[in-house]
């Protein structure tokens, strides 16, 4: 072929392509955008204007507006509508247009980050009392029942690669006054023991990495079943507020989970008012609101299980400085409540003390 007819040949071959694209049905969502932009931050209580815009020839039967999978409402031009953010969950939301016209749809999404309304209120504490605690054990998950600690204890014997070796996972129920053991059992040695909750009669352990719970006779520590739990990352912390369970994973999420049979039916996203609070540990359920520590911190904070909201803050640094601390002695981790003395305990991974303590405002 010679290259005048190459020419022509190419000319007309793209003369083709372009008049049968021009009879093709447009892209979805090429003629529309939604506001606002991905990505965008508001406070919880913010207004926010979802809107779509639509070109000027375009007539569409209705718009629906969607917040993840709920329905917002609907629309028929590019008026849009207004999302009220006080009582939704924080966190990444997606948002969704549905455009329906001429018996066709066309779909455009965008999201927002929700963050908390406000800074978190800065608490103080007082010691109140101080009890002695098992240096031997690596708390990862404290609570208190019926007069007594129940206490779980982490750590790796026959660790799997990548882990360190240390003691021997526990579970333990503990004299308040002196610290030692009622009872105790040992896991296996290849097993990290995690947060513990109490359902009934029935106590549930969390695993780190082993994707495995277990539940046991609260009074025996007869174990009595165990069940996968592919929820999250990891298995950090556990509490239980009458109802439901939640537990945490390493990140800034809180899962529920059925009190009976241990599967996800929700979950929160923590975050305060710059955004998302990180390594969220051991729990504790407290007239109505979850109490948390924070891995690596000496910070507990107070979280709205609705939102996802961090409500308060308290700096525990002065109540066992890091400084004077035993040479094993590890980070803050274990929050129990005594719900019928009104008492708070609060101790850290093999620290040599339980404490007793009050939080409050600070004096105006």
């Amino acid at each position: 072929m010679n290259n005048k007819l190459k020419v022509l040949f190419a000319a007309c071959a793209l003369l083709a392509f372009g008049c049968s694209c021009n009879n093709k049905p447009k892209d979805n969502g090429a003629d529309y955008t939604i506001s606002p932009e991905a990505g965008t931050s508001y406070k919880s209580g913010d207004e926010v204007k979802i809107k779509v815009s639509l070109p000027a020839d375009s007539k569409p039967d209705s718009i629906v507006y969607m917040l993840d999978a709920l329905k917002l409402g609907v629309g028929k031009d590019s008026a849009g509508i207004n999302l009220k953010t006080d009582t939704i969950p924080l966190g990444i939301k997606l948002i969704t247009a549905k455009v329906y016209s001429g018996g066709k749809d066309q779909e455009i999404t965008t999201n927002i980050i929700l963050t908390a309304a406000k800074a978190p209120e800065l608490l103080t504490y007082k010691v109140e009392k101080v009890f002695p605690h098992d240096t031997s054990c690596y708390t990862e998950g404290l609570l208190y029942q019926d007069g007594a600690l129940y206490e779980s204890g982490g750590g790796y014997l026959d660790p799997p690669a990548g882990q360190s070796r240390d003691v021997q996972s526990r579970l333990r129920k503990v004299d308040l006054a002196t610290g030692k053991s009622i009872k105790q059992i040992m896991l296996d040695p290849k097993v990290f023991g995690e947060g513990i909750s109490i359902v009934g009669n029935k106590l549930i352990q969390l695993t780190y990495l082993e994707k495995i719970g277990y539940v046991y006779d609260k009074d025996t520590f007869k174990l009595l079943s165990t069940f996968t739990n592919n929820v999250g990352v990891e298995g950090w912390g556990m509490c239980f507020d009458g109802k439901k369970l939640y537990m945490d994973d390493k990140t800034n999420r809180i899962f529920f989970l059925d009190k009976d049979t241990y599967k996800q039916i929700g979950f929160i996203d923590v975050y305060d008012d710059k955004g998302q609070v990180e390594e969220v540990n051991e729990l504790e359920y407290i007239d109505g609101k979850i109490y948390a520590n924070v891995y690596h911190t000496n910070n507990i904070l107070v979280i709205d299980p609705k939102t996802g909201a961090v409500l308060q803050k308290v700096d525990l640094s002065n109540l066992y400085p890091e400084a004077s601390r035993n040479p094993n002695a590890d980070v803050m981790n274990g929050i129990a409540w005594d719900a019928k003395g009104k008492r708070l305990f609060v101790t850290g991974k093999k620290w040599p003390h339980l404490y007793q303590i009050k939080i409050s405002p600070p004096a105006p």
